[in-house]
Formats: structure tokens, C-alpha cells, sequence
């Protein structure tokens, strides 16, 4: 197994120093601002004066896509944390999430934070990487546009922290004055530049991630949500692992000497099923209604991970886990193969009748159907459209994940800056051009910076609150 965490590491170390010899070697070009390091150069202003001066009706043409790209992804931004707001407050998302709702984009976060199920890992080569191609996009786009309409640059480079070089971003500097005195359209269009860039970053990632995945990773496998289940009534509960019980309720059933580990049996009119006692404990308040597992071969196997084989035939689709699986008649046993935690398990399983077929068989897995809808079903197909998630896949190369995982925390790190950098704050390109928006419809100075004033107050207040409620919830 390779080691990916020392390969980082290693990676990381060499980058400081190729890195921190560079600066060395350029002392002359560095500028100290505060706790960063400001590597200027020309090296890149022939590029941007060539395609500002060179593609001038296309860059127009692209000005209004940037600026409604800027509009949507500043509504986006937006929404999303009053949305969030709303969850932390009548939700039990502030209790079960370990990460603090506001938190820099560090390296080895998912880790740091338990968010593992959520995120791949992040990687200081990942972070190092992404940033670089984020930020230079970012900013030469800028450079791009407003060398299209007539603003001078006058450098280009990287700014690094001071004591540690890993940290780093890009920028390109242009002469204010000029930008200043420029129409609202022409700035607007300069200002939303960046973002229009990551965007189309993200989206050009995004085919590259599809057709790398098409060739890195085969189906090998179907993983299962969960073990099949009823909901059914405590007081419908006729016996506890063999002991009958007489009226019971939740409370009751949980004061029996229930067993501490492993599943307790419930037979409820005639049917069997299994639960833990943990499991029984949350769910209080439920109102006596009470989800248990179906006494099927499955759970009392303790099947888990994903099924790759069944009798030495290997299950690539559920279809072909279906197709298997019915060649086989209740009663008749099976070996099972499946991968979870980093190893293969077997099973010897013996096939049941099924509740509503008996003379089907039954394992007791099931699949469940995504209830999603809205912009969460449009993220969960832009995520999955080229990803089965009930798929098990295995790489054809020893860094197909690895690398996979790059291209798609390039893709993420490039929707990150277009959004946040789109917030109507006046540190960032969307403070300036939410400022500029309202100024052209009131036609007054005054009033656009009383509502941007307005606006970047509210803002921050969400995010306060957003904090606050979270540390409450932790201490």
C-alpha cells in the first residue's frame, strides 16, 4: 500500500525548498508587504497585452457572460448562507457537523475536522497545485480584460507568506486610477473576469475528471445503503429474543434486559426483527413508532462493505447482482466476497424466502432511491452523472485515486473562489461590483454606499451568528 501521506510530505518539503532558493535567487524582484513576500515580474504581461489587445470584440462578448456570471454567482453565494443560517438554527446541523461553518480551506481539513465521509483527502500537494491554477487563472483573467479596455498593468507575480513559502497566491496590478475612471460596464466586466475564469476552469476539470475516471477505474462491486427495514409500532411487540412481553412501550422495552451488544430479536404479529440497543436508544421521541431491521440473512451475517463476487461470479452493476442472485432458490447457501476497509471478507450465507414472495430468494439488502430536488438535485447530477454511488470501483493504476482526487478538488477549489469571491464584501471583487450595481440604478453615490455599508453588515452579521450558534452548541 502506498503511503500517500509521506509521499506529501516529501513533495511539500521539496517544494519549499525549490521555492524558498527561487526567492533567494530573485531577491531582488521580492517586496515585503506585512507577512508576505511580493514576487513582482513582467514575465507575464506580454500574455495579457497580447490577448487584451488581440481579441478585443470577442472579450466584449465574453464582458456580458462575465457580468451575468458575477450576478449569479453572487445571488448563489448569498443564498447559500442565509440558507445556512436557517439549517444552523432549526436544524440539529450545529450539533452533529464537528467543522465550524466558517473555516480556511487548509490542508488536511476533512481529517482535522472528521469530515471524511464527506470530503476526499486534501492533500498539501493538492492545496499547492489548485491554488496555483486558481489564482493565476484568476488573476490573468483580470489582467485580460482590463488591458481590453485600455488599463494599464504594471506587474504580475505571486505573494507568498513570509515564513512559510507553501502559502501562497497570485495577483496582477493594475493602475486604479485608470480603472476607476472607466464606465460601470468596462469595471464590472474587469471585476467579474476572475470568476468567469474559475467557472470555466471548473467546467473544463470537470470533462477532463469524466473522461480521466472512464479510463482509471472499472466497476467492481455494488455497495448497499442499508439493510432492509420496517417501521413497527411498540406496542405491537409480542416477544423480546424469545420472552414475551405484555403491553409494552418504548421506555418499557428499554428497561427489559435487552442485550448490550450484538442485535435483540422482536417478533411483532408473527414477523421477525433485529435491532442493537443503541440503536433502539435514538430513536426517543419517535412516538412509540420504531425502525427496525427485518430479520433477514444478511444483517445476522454482519454483511458489510461491498459485494464483489457471489459464487465466483463477479458483480459489476446491481443489475448483474439481481441477475445473480435469482438463480437461487430460498434455502440454498452462497458464498459472498466483499471489500470493506481496505480488505476482502467472505461469507457463507443461506438464502430465505422473501416476506412478499416466498418462493423468491432473499439476501435482505437494500438500494435506495436518492429524495433529492431543486439545486441539490442538480449538484448530485453533476456530481454522480459519471459516478454510480451504489458502484464499487477499483483503479487500473496505483495513483488513479490520488490523481483523482486532484482533479476533482481543483474543480471544488475553482467553485469555492468564483463563489466567495462574488460575496458583496468590499475586500473582494463582488463588494465593488454589488457597489457599482447599485450605484447605476439610483444614480446616486450617497445611496450605493449606504446599501453596500448596509449589505456588507448583514453579511458579516450571518457570519457572526453563524459562529457564535456553533460554538454554542460545542461548549
Amino acid at each position: 500500500m502506498v503511503n500517500f501521506i509521506a509521499i506529501d510530505l516529501g513533495l511539500l518539503v521539496l517544494f519549499i525548498v525549490v521555492t524558498s532558493i527561487f526567492l533567494y535567487n530573485k531577491r531582488k524582484n521580492l517586496a515585503q508587504d506585512g507577512w508576505l513576500m511580493l514576487y513582482r515580474t513582467k514575465n507575464g504581461l506580454k500574455l495579457i497585452n497580447y490577448f487584451g489587445k488581440n481579441y478585443k470584440k470577442t472579450l466584449k462578448s465574453l464582458s456580458y457572460v462575465s457580468i451575468g456570471m458575477g450576478y449569479i454567482l453572487m445571488i448563489g453565494i448569498t443564498y447559500l448562507i442565509i440558507n445556512s443560517v436557517y439549517l444552523y438554527f432549526t436544524t440539529s446541523i450545529a450539533t452533529t457537523i464537528k467543522a465550524p461553518p466558517i473555516a480556511p480551506l487548509i490542508p488536511y481539513f476533512p481529517k482535522i475536522f472528521g469530515l471524511q465521509s464527506f470530503f476526499p483527502p486534501f492533500y498539501f500537494i493538492y492545496f499547492i497545485i489548485s491554488i496555483l491554477i486558481v489564482a493565476t487563472v484568476h488573476e490573468f483573467s483580470h489582467g485580460i480584460f482590463a488591458r481590453r479596455y485600455g488599463i494599464k498593468i504594471k506587474s504580475t507575480g505571486f505573494a507568498f507568506l513570509k515564513y512559510f513559502p507553501a502559502i501562497f497566491g497570485a495577483f496582477v496590478e493594475q493602475d486604479d486610477k485608470q480603472m476607476n475612471k472607466k464606465s460601470k460596464f468596462e469595471q464590472m466586466s474587469v471585476l467579474s473576469a476572475g470568476v468567469f475564469a474559475n467557472i470555466l476552469v471548473a467546467v473544463l476539470f470537470f470533462v477532463i475528471i469524466i473522461l480521466y475516471f472512464s479510463a482509471a477505474f472499472n466497476p467492481a462491486g455494488v455497495i448497499f445503503d442499508s439493510y432492509t427495514f420496517t417501521i413497527v409500532n411498540a406496542s405491537e411487540i409480542n416477544s423480546i429474543n424469545g420472552i414475551p412481553v405484555i403491553n409494552p412501550t418504548y421506555d418499557g422495552i428499554l428497561k427489559l434486559n435487552l442485550k448490550e451488544e450484538g442485535l435483540n430479536k422482536f417478533n411483532v404479529s408473527g414477523r421477525n426483527y433485529v435491532a442493537t440497543k443503541n440503536f433502539l436508544e435514538r430513536q426517543k421521541g419517535t412516538n412509540g413508532l420504531l425502525l427496525m431491521y427485518d430479520d433477514a440473512p444478511a444483517i445476522n451475517s454482519d454483511l458489510k462493505g461491498a459485494i464483489k463476487n457471489i459464487n465466483g461470479v463477479n458483480i459489476n452493476s446491481r443489475e448483474k447482482f439481481t441477475e445473480e442472485l435469482m438463480k437461487y432458490s430460498p434455502g440454498e447457501k452462497i458464498n459472498i466476497i466483499s471489500f470493506d476497509e481496505e480488505s476482502e471478507k467472505k461469507y457463507e450465507i443461506v438464502l430465505e424466502e422473501r416476506p412478499d414472495n416466498k418462493s423468491l430468494p432473499w439476501l435482505g439488502v437494500g438500494f435506495f432511491e436518492k429524495d433529492i430536488s431543486g439545486i441539490k438535485k442538480i449538484i448530485y447530477i453533476a456530481i454522480f452523472s459519471f459516478k454510480n454511488p451504489n458502484i464499487y470501483y477499483e483503479s487500473n493504476w496505483e495513483f488513479s485515486q490520488f490523481i483523482y482526487d486532484l482533479l476533482w478538488w481543483i474543480i471544488i477549489i475553482n467553485l469555492l473562489v468564483g463563489l466567495f469571491n462574488m460575496l458583496p464584501l468590499g475586500i473582494l471583487d463582488g463588494g465593488r461590483f454589488f457597489y457599482l450595481t447599485i450605484f447605476g440604478l439610483t444614480k446616486s453615490e450617497k445611496t450605493a454606499k449606504k446599501v453596500f455599508g448596509i449589505v456588507s453588515y448583514f453579511i458579516l452579521f450571518l457570519f457572526l451568528i453563524l459562529m457564535l450558534k456553533w460554538l454554542f452548541m460545542r461548549f
